[in-house]
């Protein structure tokens, strides 16, 4: 790497009032390459948690359809991973050297995606 080189660490985060759970993390060298990897986590958090009633996994019958929640942390995940307008806002950001996080919580837990721009090392 040469001087002002920067790697991004892109990290996803769940838990609840008393816990933290690390739920992955890369690095990547360019800031797209992480906003894509936290896409796709976000979309895979949201499935676990929101599964699509069809989905091949589950019995006939195994799930059913909730009512509508004031917080909706899979329906804000997939929101943000779906719009274009935010990963701009997160693009402009990192390209100012700033990090990034996105938060989002329901009624038990909450999630956390995030990317860090990492200074590389100064070659000679």
């Amino acid at each position: 790497m040469t001087a002002g080189a920067v790697e991004y660490l892109a990290e996803t985060y769940g838990g609840d009032v008393r816990s933290s759970v690390f739920l992955g993390g890369i690095i990547t060298p360019t800031r797209r390459l992480a906003l894509r990897w936290l896409r796709g986590q976000a979309r895979r958090i949201a499935d676990a948690l929101d599964p699509y009633p069809y989905v091949r996994w589950a019995p006939p019958g195994a799930l059913r359809r909730v009512p509508a929640a004031d917080r909706d942390a899979p329906g804000a995940l997939r929101g943000w991973q779906a719009s274009t307008e935010c990963q701009d806002v997160a693009l402009r950001a990192l390209a100012a050297g700033e990090p990034f996080a996105f938060l989002i919580h329901d009624a038990t837990c909450w999630y956390r995606l995030t990317v860090h721009p990492l200074p590389g090392p100064v070659t000679p």
